[in-house]
């Protein structure tokens, strides 16, 4: 993920075990046997269209115009009402990292060197006022993503078109971009700058989501957007702090294999506290009984409480998603520059301290390699400097004599003071403590989340030595390790994050060679072996890995989380 507020947004939440869990230990999910990818239990009839559905948040669904989204898997509830080119699969586990065709018939059909891709309509696509979903439709609401007064979506068609670079979107530009290409009704072609083999990916973002230009309201147009997927928006309340979705009649279940839409009607309330939210899943009384969360975690002390009641337990979901937690070097600050350096403190690393402050192991798992640990990645094990479960200090004071400083050094680590579990006082102060037995004393310097994002994510004002994070967009190697390795994708005049400013022509050229590949497996060793070749110049310290644990009302069923999003699925939930 690119910024730290979209960060909050998509990646509150994320999956690699679908399992629901007791505490840390697993044990069976809701009593259901649902549909494709649910977790079963004691059988209790299958999923039943109807009822009410109440998603319980702490943060609006702002912004719910398919411009200014980011991606669709931000708390699912956007892919209610924008279907796309193409959406993940909507199943448990790994099988949910993959891309499949959602308005498209394909995932998209590439030229030999994937600089152009081509995608067909279904047959019988409707909005919500019964009129045909056309290709130009789609092409329409991808430019006007480039409109500046409809900010916010995802980067990628403006660096991957021909064209997007310049192109301001059609309210200042009624030629439209040259680049997308619709020679009928049903066929859509992109021209793309260079080879893109992960633009199926790209095409689940909500910027493919068709919008009919005699209905676009601009700014407005996120108070009632057309719908094309499910449900359509009824009410849109203080920018989406109450949202209300109802069926939309003309949705054709025929055409859309991924979305399953059991409950008539979808409450969205926004604005709560997180404890609130908790104790309201928890007690579910009335409608909290029929109702989940997109972006509430569960914390230590809850959790606590959670392993003592079995069947609080049985209602409690976990996920990964594709993020690491990291410390960033700065190599062109000293003493940073020396390789030396870096290695030392990646000896000196204690992961059981890190974990316990991130809230324990059912919150975090040690990571030691870049990728996060699933095959979609190309996650490729490793660990150049080991340090065991708790540090390896004496390895680590020996490496230090090497680089010069046989009676240790002082660093300085930047950190947030936000409490938020990853780039927390907590964590820096367990940085501080390992580093310490190998006498590396560690100077904390906190700084309020926004001065701590400016400083991390500038070229000239980065210092040496802080704490990090990344997400990725969607489960590839790509979006990974791209923007943090990439020396053409450094900015000096804005947000960068290639802390390391890492220029390696070689790297870079692996990049481009990988970009070019349509196989996601072939391309997913490729990244594999690509970090753990980076991982040896010990740019960065990989950390932990985040756990979320969220509950879900006792009258919900077909729990299904993929290990795309790593959050309870919202398009396949049923209500009794």
């Amino acid at each position: 993920m690119r910024q730290s507020s979209v960060v909050s947004r998509r990646v509150a939440a994320t999956a690699v075990s679908l399992v629901l869990t007791l505490g840390v230990a697993a044990c069976a999910g809701p009593e259901d046997t649902g549909a494709k990818g649910g977790t079963s239990g004691k059988a209790a009839g299958a999923p039943q269209k109807g009822g009410t559905l109440t998603v319980l948040n702490s943060e609006a669904q702002t912004d719910f115009d398919p411009a200014r989204l980011y991606t669709s898997g931000g708390g699912n509830v956007p892919s209610l009402v924008f279907r796309t080119l193409t959406t993940r699969n909507r199943e448990a586990g790994a099988a949910g990292t993959q891309v499949v065709p959602d308005l498209a018939t394909d995932t998209g059909r590439p030229n030999k060197d994937a600089t152009e891709w081509t995608y067909t309509l279904k047959e019988g696509l409707k909005f919500e006022d019964g009129t045909p979903i056309t290709s130009a439709d789609i092409k329409y609401g991808i430019e006007r993503s480039f409109a500046a007064e409809l900010s916010g979506g995802a980067p990628y068609l403006r660096d991957w078109l021909v064209g997007g670079d310049t192109y301001q979107g059609p309210y200042k530009d009624k030629k439209g971009l040259a680049s997308i290409v619709t020679p009928d009704a049903r066929t859509i072609v992109f021209q793309l700058k260079k080879p893109e083999g992960e633009f199926p990916f790209v095409a689940t973002q909500t910027q493919f989501a068709p919008v009919p230009k005699a209905k676009d309201t601009g700014a407005k147009y996120e108070e009632h957007p057309v719908s094309s997927g499910p449900y359509k928006v009824v009410e849109n309340d203080n920018d989406g702090e109450r949202l209300t979705l109802e069926r939309n009649e003309h949705w054709d279940p025929k055409t859309d294999e991924e979305r399953k839409a059991y409950p008539d009607r979808i409450d969205v309330r926004s604005g709560l506290d997180e404890a609130v939210i908790n104790q309201r899943l928890a007690t579910s009384t009335g409608a909290d009984a029929s109702a989940i969360t997109t972006d509430t975690n569960l914390g230590p002390a809850e959790l606590a409480q959670v392993g003592s009641d079995k069947a609080l337990a049985a209602r409690v979901g976990t996920g990964h998603f594709g993020y690491t937690n990291y410390i960033a070097f700065n190599p062109k600050v000293k003493p940073f520059d020396n390789p030396k350096v870096r290695q030392a403190i990646s000896y000196a690393i204690n992961r059981t301290s890190v974990v316990n402050a991130a809230g324990g192991s059912a919150l975090a798992e040690p990571a030691t390699t870049f990728l996060p640990e699933q095959k979609s990645f190309g996650f490729t094990p490793y660990d150049h400097f080991p340090a065991g479960k708790t540090g390896d200090p004496e390895k680590a004071k020996a490496v230090l004599k090497e680089a010069g400083y046989p009676n240790g050094l002082t660093v300085t680590l930047l950190h947030s003071t936000a409490q938020n579990r990853t780039t927390s006082p907590e964590i820096a102060t367990a940085v501080q403590e390992a580093l310490g037995k190998a006498g590396i004393t560690v100077k904390l310097d906190g700084q309020q989340p926004n001065s701590f994002n400016e400083k991390r994510w500038s070229v000239k004002d980065a210092p040496g030595f802080f704490l990090s994070r990344w997400g990725a967009d969607w489960p590839a190697g790509g979006p990974f390790l791209a923007p943090i390795f990439d020396g053409r994708q450094i900015v000096t005049n804005g947000s960068n994050y290639n802390h390391a400013q890492l220029n390696d022509p070689a790297v870079n050229k692996e990049i481009d060679e990988i970009n070019k590949l349509t196989d996601l497996k072939a391309a997913a060793a490729r990244w594999g072996a690509l970090d753990r070749k980076i991982g040896e110049q010990a740019l960065d310290v990989p950390l932990f890995h985040p756990v979320y644990k969220r509950l879900v009302g006792k009258n919900v069923k077909n729990v299904v989380i993929s290990d795309w999003t790593g959050v309870l699925d919202i398009s396949q939930v049923s209500v009794k």
